[in-house]
């Protein structure tokens, strides 16, 4: 049986409105983004998860949560949790390779808080779907998406760039 949903109050932010625009361009430019939580026994789990929307302008997000199993106990035990993005484009790479610095940071941390999982709401479906509308057609697309239903807010804490030595600076 689920919790209830609880509602999680943004605490005074930290993030710079620059630094939250960085991370939500870097999240663009993905196309899922790791969670980092911590399992009973204290070690770390990294859940891929291809449905994370952050908020455009405050240091918030959500997901939707399926095939998912140790991160919602993970996530009941412990709400804080660890998301990364990372700048999946093959020639982003290549060109910031042959330049020997990257035009833009390559990856972002956000800390982070979870809330319970609750209902999706028809907003977040259809925003969900048109992310995935490509993939419609495709055999694939009935097995992972067609049934999602829950999300999970997330209450961003921190942000962190992902630094790569003289690739990165000054990027920050």
């Amino acid at each position: 049986m689920e919790t209830p949903a609880t509602v999680i109050e943004p605490t005074l932010s930290h993030i710079s409105p620059e630094h939250w625009a960085k991370a939500v361009a870097v999240a663009r430019r993905t196309m899922f983004a790791s969670i980092a939580s911590i399992d009973g026994d204290g070690s770390p789990r990294v859940t891929p998860i291809g449905s994370v929307f952050l908020h455009p302008t405050e240091p918030r997000a959500y997901y939707l949560e399926r095939f998912t199993a140790a991160l919602p106990r993970n996530l009941r035990r412990d709400e804080r949790c660890c998301l990364m993005f990372v700048d999946t484009s093959k020639s982003f790479w290549l060109a910031s390779l042959v330049r020997g610095r990257f035009g833009h940071m390559p990856a972002v941390r956000l800390r982070a808080r979870a809330g319970a999982r609750r209902e999706a709401t028809p907003e977040e479906l259809a925003r969900f779907r048109r992310r995935v509308r490509l993939a419609k057609p495709l055999a694939g697309y009935g097995h992972l998406w067609a049934d999602m239903s829950h999300a999970r807010d997330l209450v961003i804490e921190g942000v962190e760039p992902v630094r790569a030595g003289a690739m990165t600076k000054d990027l920050w």
